[in-house]
């Protein structure tokens, strides 16, 4: 098939982008490069695919290994996505790329309107008007906000997000459900749990630990150590989306509102989450990092952050049930990758 993927220059969407190749398929890569964390290991991650990406040019296609064609622009830019479209006529669209970060929220809004809701739309005409077979599409677990039931299910309400990152999650599912219904559009929102893994961003706790372990920095643990994430390893979240693609979801016309999983509907629209089911204590993650490393982390411990959920565990009942797949890599052979990655990566003996 011809995939066209978002984001293809950050952490998830490099990692999806060379498994559909290895597949396959034909790749449209599409990311605007921007400068929220080091843009050199966004090229890095390109030049892994054969972009040189210091010499695209805005709309000007890239060719990098058999069947991965790279376009460096901003998915606000309506008209130069539509023609991205035009030209090559994607049967899948994985739409990855999105302005992430729960505290930079806090301080910077406009950049999650434009990237999160204004992209988005921008992404949800253009697959209605190619005739797009699916529409598969990132969402987060942050979604779940003020909920308290654990594990988060799909079944559940998210009605009560405490970031605006997180709302602008939910607003993703609630536009893509009005497209499913409107013109029978096939979406599936993924809620991603905690992704980490080699290429990961700057930005994320296992990169930000690692690094200031080996240069003798103290780390911030928030809420004192006791939170706890469902960290899920980036090769689990890259099979999920792989297996989700294959399943469109369908009309069900005996799907009523009331009685029915709220994460469907008669729509063809689905969500599911995406986590390793075994959530652990953020004290716990440290110590794994440590053993790693072979090296005790100097750290300061803080209370909760604003914006911040105590506790995320993934429900992936449905997962299972629909599309046959339930994440399992461990926390600790996790964490080796990623470490045996960095020391490579920046050249660490």
């Amino acid at each position: 098939m011809t995939i066209l993927v978002t984001g293809t220059a950050g952490f998830i969407g490099y990692h999806v982008a060379n498994r559909l190749l290895k597949d396959g398929h034909q790749v449209i890569g599409i990311d605007c490069l921007n400068t929220y964390y080091d843009v050199t290991l966004k090229h890095s991650r390109l030049a892994q695919a054969g972009i040189d990406s210091s010499m695209v040019q805005y709309n000007d296609a890239c060719n990098g290994v058999d069947g991965y064609i790279f376009y460096q622009i901003q998915l606000e830019d309506k008209n130069t996505l539509a023609h991205i479209f035009n030209r090559h006529k994607p049967d899948v669209v994985i739409h990855l790329a999105a302005q992430a970060g729960v505290r930079y929220s806090l301080i910077n809004p406009d950049a999650y309107i434009s990237s999160n809701i204004v992209a988005f739309t921008n992404i949800l005409e253009c697959c209605r008007h190619n005739n797009v077979q699916h529409l598969v599409y990132a969402s987060s677990s942050s979604v779940y906000g003020l909920n308290d039931e654990n594990p988060f299910s799909t079944n559940q309400n998210v009605d009560h997000p405490i970031s605006l990152y997180a709302a602008t999650k939910k607003s993703n599912e609630l536009m893509a459900h009005t497209y499913s219904y409107l013109f029978g559009l096939p979406t599936t929102g993924l809620r991603f749990f905690t992704v980490y893994g080699p290429w990961g961003r700057p930005d994320m706790a296992l990169f930000i630990f690692t690094k200031a372990i080996l240069e003798n920095r103290p780390i911030k643990v928030f809420n004192h150590g006791n939170m706890q994430r469902d960290f899920t390893y980036v090769d689990d979240i890259t099979e999920g989306i792989v297996r989700v693609m294959h399943h469109a979801p369908k009309q069900n016309e005996s799907w009523v509102q009331s009685t029915s999983d709220v994460s469907a509907s008669s729509a063809p629209y689905k969500i599911y989450n995406i986590g390793n089911n075994a959530p652990v204590k953020l004290i716990d993650f440290i110590e794994a990092i440590e053993a790693e490393l072979g090296k005790k982390a100097i750290k300061e411990f803080l209370p909760i952050q604003p914006g911040d959920v105590p506790a995320t565990y993934a429900d992936v009942s449905d997962l299972v049930r629909d599309v046959g797949y339930r994440p399992n890599t461990s926390v600790k052979e996790g964490v080796r990758n990623f470490i045996n990655w960095y020391k490579n990566y920046y050249h660490i003996s």
